[in-house]
């Protein structure tokens, strides 16, 4: 059996599709494929780094690759998730195939304000609610 191919879409592709990725193929018993883009690469966000690092999951060596990237190649894929906000979400381009456009909002990390502490706490609470969604999806069979 072929493997569920989803792709995450976020902004930068520097938090939470990041997140989504990471915990899609580690929580999805192989039976998924993750990747994620943005749809204007930045830089990985290291606060996002730390907190999956203290949920067990390396991404530090993870680079952030663009929608247009993914597009060119041709590749397709069951899923494309949006985890940004829904006007962001609007900009994302449309896939080609029969491909089932999905999204899912959660706040920004990177627009997190205050001091270090509470941009972790807020980082976390993200990571959580994104690893929740994730289990929520795989145990709705979306394969």
């Amino acid at each position: 059996m072929s493997k569920t191919k989803v792709l995450f879409v976020c902004i930068h592709n520097s938090a939470r599709s990041q997140m989504a990725e990471a915990f899609l193929n580690k929580l999805g018993d192989g039976k998924f494929e993750a990747q994620s883009a943005g749809i204007e690469p930045g830089k990985l966000n290291p606060v996002v780094v730390e907190c999956m690092k203290e949920a067990g999951i390396d991404i530090s060596s993870n680079l952030c690759k663009s929608v247009e990237e993914f597009l060119t190649s041709s590749e397709s894929f069951d899923y494309v998730i949006t985890v940004c906000d829904e006007t962001s979400a609007e900009r994302c381009p449309v896939f080609p195939g029969k491909t089932k456009r999905l999204h899912w909002s959660f706040k920004d990390p990177s627009a997190f304000t205050g001091s270090a502490e509470e941009k972790r706490t807020g980082t976390r609470l993200v990571r959580d609610q994104i690893r929740e969604k994730i289990t929520r999806f795989i145990s709705s069979g979306a394969l």
